[in-house]
This record gives C-alpha cells, sequence and structure tokens, in this order.
C-alpha cells in the first residue's frame, strides 16, 4: 500500500495542470509499450495492439485492442482538471512602484480563502512561434513561486465573522517586486525565448507535496485528489488489467470543473471519436459498433462528499459514506447511474472483495455534476458514477482514506478483467 501512496502523490506532483496530467499519463503508458496515435492521421490497428491518443494536450484516452471481433467496450473516465487560478493574459499588475502581483481568474469552483498564505507556483503551456508555424512546450515553474497574501485580522477585525472575497482584488497572488516577469520565468524554464510566445494557458497550483495523517496513519492529504486519485487508480487498473473479449478504454477528460463544454471535454465527440475509429479499424460495420458501444459498459470516477466530522448533518441521513469505506456508488438526478447499472458494479466488486458504500446528496443541499451524464449523451453506454469518499472537496489541500486508494485500484481492475454480458435489457451476466 505504501508504494501506490507515494506512487500516488509522485503523480500528483508531476500533474500541476490538466497538460501535466496528460503528460504523465503518456509516460505510464509508454513505458508499458503504448504507441502514440494522432488524431489528424490514419489509423492501423492490430489485434493485440495498445494505443491512445490526446486532443488538445489536456484529454487522453488509451485503450487496448485484443482482437479484431472483440464483443464491447469496457471504459473507464476520470477527469484531469482542478480547481484553480488562471493567469490572464498581460498579468504583471504594478503596485506602488515596489511590488508585482498577477492578474487571474477562478477556474472552477472553489473556495477563495483556502488559498491565501500558502506558497504556490505557475505551469501550464507556452505556444510559441516557430519558423513554419507555432508548437505548444510545458512549462512547471518547479519551487514557491508567489503567494496570496491575506489581510492581517489587525486590518479587518471581522474577519472571523465571514467576509465575502473579490476575486479581482482580495485573491491576486504577490509575484515579486516592481520588475518581475513572468512570461521571462516561464519562458526560461521551459527553453523559448519570451519574444517568441505567442499565447499561453498557465495556472496557479498549490506547491505541497502529499501527506499520510492520523493516530494509525489511515488518511491522506494532497492537492487535486479530486479527481487525480480516480485518474492515477484508472490507470494504473488499465495497465494491471487483462481482457481476451472486450476492448479496455481509458479515458480521462479535461474541462469538468467548468462544465465538460470543450472540444476535449466529456461533452464533446471525443470519446465517440475514438470508439468509432477502433470499431472501423476493426472491420465492424454501423450495427456492429452501436452493439459494441451499447453491451459496453462505462465507469465515469469522480470523487465524492464523506461524512464530514464538524458537520455530519450535511450529508444524508441513511446514506453515510466515509473515508476508508470503500468505493462509493452516486445515486442522485444529476448522476448517471441507475439501479441496474449498480447493480452491474456492486456484482463485480462483491466478486473482487472490494467495498462499497451508496451515496446520496442531502435533499437540502444539491451536490455537483460530473461527467457520466455528460458523456452519456455522445456514447449511451449503460453508465454508473463512482468515486472514492474525501473531506475538503475543492480545497487547495485535500483529504482522503489512505486504504480507499488500493480499494479503487482493486474495483477498476476487477471491473477491466470482467466480461459484462447484456443478455437482454435489465438483464446481465458478468463473467
Amino acid at each position: 500500500m505504501e508504494k501506490r501512496i507515494e506512487g500516488l502523490f509522485d503523480f500528483i506532483e508531476k500533474s500541476p495542470t490538466a497538460c501535466h496530467t496528460v503528460q504523465a499519463v503518456r509516460e505510464m503508458l509508454q513505458s508499458e509499450g503504448f504507441q502514440e496515435l494522432s488524431e489528424t492521421q490514419p489509423w492501423e490497428l492490430e489485434a493485440g495492439g495498445k494505443y491512445f491518443t490526446t486532443r488538445s494536450m489536456t484529454s487522453v484516452i488509451a485503450f487496448r485492442l485484443p482482437k479484431k471481433e472483440f464483443a464491447a467496450l469496457s471504459i473507464v473516465a476520470p477527469h484531469g482538471d482542478s480547481p484553480c487560478f488562471k493567469v490572464k493574459a498581460c498579468p504583471e499588475m504594478r503596485v506602488e512602484d515596489h511590488y508585482t502581483k498577477l492578474n487571474t481568474e477562478v477556474y472552477g469552483g472553489m473556495q477563495l480563502g483556502l488559498w491565501t498564505d500558502r506558497p504556490l507556483s505557475v505551469a501550464g503551456r507556452l505556444v510559441v512561434a516557430t519558423e513554419h508555424g507555432v508548437r505548444a512546450v510545458l512549462t512547471d515553474i518547479k519551487r514557491d513561486l508567489m503567494i496570496i497574501p491575506g489581510l492581517a485580522i489587525h486590518m479587518n477585525h471581522d474577519v472571523n465573522q465571514g467576509v465575502k472575497l473579490d476575486p479581482q482584488k482580495d485573491t491576486l497572488p504577490l509575484l515579486g517586486s516592481k520588475e518581475a516577469d513572468l512570461l521571462a520565468l516561464a519562458a526560461e524554464n521551459a527553453g523559448v525565448k519570451k519574444d517568441d510566445i505567442l499565447s499561453y494557458d498557465l495556472y496557479l497550483y498549490n506547491r505541497a507535496r502529499g501527506t499520510v495523517f492520523g493516530a494509525e496513519e489511515e488518511f491522506i492529504a494532497a492537492p487535486k485528489l479530486d479527481d487525480l486519485e480516480c485518474v492515477f487508480s484508472a490507470v494504473t487498473a488499465f495497465l494491471e488489467a487483462e481482457n481476451e473479449e472486450n476492448c479496455m478504454v481509458c479515458a480521462v477528460f479535461d474541462n469538468e470543473e467548468t462544465g465538460s463544454l470543450t472540444r476535449q471535454g466529456a461533452d464533446s465527440t471525443f470519446l465517440y471519436d475514438v470508439l468509432s475509429r477502433i470499431c472501423l479499424a476493426a472491420g465492424k460495420n454501423e450495427e456492429e459498433k452501436d452493439r459494441a458501444i451499447l453491451g459496453g459498459f462505462l465507469l465515469s470516477a469522480d470523487n465524492a462528499h464523506a461524512v464530514h466530522p464538524d458537520y455530519p448533518e450535511k450529508a444524508d441521513p441513511t446514506n453515510r459514506c466515509y473515508l476508508n469505506g470503500g468505493v462509493v456508488i452516486k445515486h442522485g438526478t444529476r448522476y448517471a447511474t441507475d439501479a441496474v447499472t449498480a447493480a452491474v458494479f456492486s456484482k463485480v466488486c462483491r466478486n473482487a472483495g472490494v467495498p462499497t458504500q451508496t451515496y446520496f446528496n442531502n435533499s437540502n443541499i444539491p451536490g455537483g455534476s460530473t461527467l457520466g451524464n455528460i458523456s452519456g449523451s455522445h456514447v449511451s453506454a449503460p453508465t454508473v458514477d463512482i468515486g472514492l469518499a474525501q473531506l475538503s472537496m475543492h480545497s487547495p489541500y485535500e483529504t482522503a482514506g489512505r486504504e480507499d486508494v488500493g480499494h479503487m485500484i482493486d474495483a477498476m481492475r476487477a471491473f477491466y478483467n470482467s466480461t459484462v454480458i447484456c443478455r437482454k435489457d435489465g438483464f446481465y451476466e458478468i463473467r
């Protein structure tokens, strides 16, 4: 278990932005012999082949083709983005000829105050001019670069009564003295010239590494557990699993935290495009492609809320999820889970000896949505929404159960290893 936890912390540290998440996944796949495919080039797939493709550098879909006559598609889909601050264009703001702060905007739903007074840095991609066009390069300034300084209580005596923060004023990070230049630092880190930068996507991230804590070291805390905990688990399980009947697919989407409405989000055609090309390369006609999708199964993997020790009344009265309690099956009007898909996944987990928990929102507190329903509008595979219980969701430093990382990997591996066969609507056989 210790090796998996440290592996998760290493993965998170390599993934300060969605671009870097894709790069970290790419490295894991290539180390296992996966071949990268370009969406804009022809695909020639071989039986037994291992492949992946990316879109916009921020989403990735990997798949293993066991044979041309594969029965169906077994899909796991987490997301690789997290709430943070995004750097705007012309970011430097000079203050009284002494300080430089950065102009930023909020990406995703977040508690602004939790980002103050902690070491931050910047990562993302720079798009630079070349002789014949442009190219994108990654940058990650791996040092304590900036802080969003909070206002001292002496100057804000009512702060503990609750203060509304203005994201255009109260959460702008202090970069340096009057001549600080963010793009120069980012360009130097990436090994390019600042003058060649045409555009960029840069984000602030928490510099703290994950840690294990608790009286019996039973908990973990780290940035971006939502949803990199599921990404790490999905890719790990995908690489460990074997299935001779189904084509296994691992899809990591971007922009879930802002609604998925991008060409690389779950509300795009990315997954459908890849599945269609797999089926085409396997020689399937349109009906056979539909049967492979509709006869398949999709796990939408995104973390869930645990019962909070200080606010237990916020959870549903009868459906209580706890850290280290096992994989959470998420129900509700904003999720794709239904009784049948929940039962199929529960049976897979029971067969593998993996504990599960049932999640419903408290009826007075509507929860967030995830990518299951959104993806289902494009790929209508039977879907169940799952996750791991955590505290402090959307904080820059989140808490989860140490044992649950193994539970999720085991559950996803068991799913990939299984062949779920739809005999008729509502009747499934699990091998």
